[in-house]
């Protein structure tokens, strides 16, 4: 069976993700920490202690991971009732309360950290979007933002939730799903782009096809052998500028259209300069690959 390009949704308020896909890591993240027992826990916190917890942001930014965070407890302590009081993808001030939860103390402090830890990473992703996306909204702009796969092994699937819910759109989720022709694709083809691109087409007629161009001439053959989105790698503003019209009007000649990605050394200060130039995508690796961790507080209190 030859791929195809996932029909899923790839921007808007993502699915919630899976019980089944949180459960697989957080209970490999739980294990890790636990290892053979919390023994600070066992000494020095009663076995039948309760404690109420509530975590607080200590920074204005975008909620993404809050499924995660209460399953955390769940898993650690199945007695444990969690109260979300926000949802993700809205923005949160430094103050909110975000979340309360009651349960074993010794289960609450065993799941303190990977809950932050994977509620911290997500929100830090969709803040880091959200930024982005304001950024790149200047005025006659079209540019939308995507992520790549830039992304944590194991963990793909959670950080491309949380740049959805930044605002952001999902490139492909792997290799199998999408077509991105390289450059050292190119090199080990040993055949030009437009053949390249042929062979990927007949091989398989539902795919989107992407080809990274590092100057105007590869961009002009990605067009010409039929690529959906020319990707133009590490271009200032001024190139894409010069480059874009010409692409579009190739491609019209041709009868088709064609998708402009910019790519490369984008940053929040120069997104809007970028997306200014006329492209259609932005595809930002720093989304997933060196996002600053929103910064949330958990506060635990003993219940008598």
């Amino acid at each position: 069976m030859r791929a195809t390009s996932s029909e899923l949704p790839r921007s808007g308020l993502p699915e919630p993700l899976a019980c089944d896909r949180i459960d697989a890591v957080l209970l490999a993240a739980l294990e890790e920490d636990r290892g053979s027992g919390d023994v600070t826990s066992r000494v020095t916190v009663p076995g039948t202690a309760r404690a109420r917890a509530r975590l607080v942001a200590r920074a204005d930014g975008v909620l993404a991971g809050l499924a995660v965070f209460a399953r955390a407890f769940e898993l650690a302590d199945p007695g444990a009732r969690v109260r979300l009081l926000r949802a993700d993808g809205e923005t949160v001030a430094a103050g909110d309360e975000l979340a309360t939860v009651i349960g074993s103390a010794r289960g609450l402090l065993l799941a303190e950290r990977t809950a932050l830890n994977f509620l911290q990473r997500l929100s830090g992703i969709a803040t880091a979007t959200a930024r982005c996306v304001t950024a790149a909204a200047v005025p006659g702009a079209r540019a939308r933002i995507l992520d790549t796969r830039k992304t944590t092994p194991g963990l793909r699937a959670f950080e491309k939730y949380a740049v959805r819910c930044g605002g952001g759109e999902n490139h492909r989720m792997g290799l199998y799903d999408e077509a991105l022709v390289k450059e050292n694709h190119l090199a080990l083809a040993g055949r030009p782009i437009e053949a390249v691109v042929a062979d990927l087409r007949a091989d398989s007629p539902g795919l989107r096809i992407t080809v990274e161009a590092r100057d105007a001439e590869e961009a002009r053959a990605a067009v010409r052998g039929g690529a959906d989105v020319v990707l133009l790698d590490n271009m200032t503003p001024d190139e894409l500028r010069a480059i874009g019209g010409e692409l579009r009007e190739l491609a019209a000649a041709l009868g088709r259209e064609v998708e402009l990605e910019a790519s490369g050394g984008v940053t929040e200060a120069n997104v809007g300069e970028i997306a200014a130039t006329g492209v259609d995508r932005i595809s930002i690796g720093a989304l997933t690959h060196s996002p600053r961790a929103l910064d949330l507080a958990l506060y635990l209190e003993p219940l008598r």
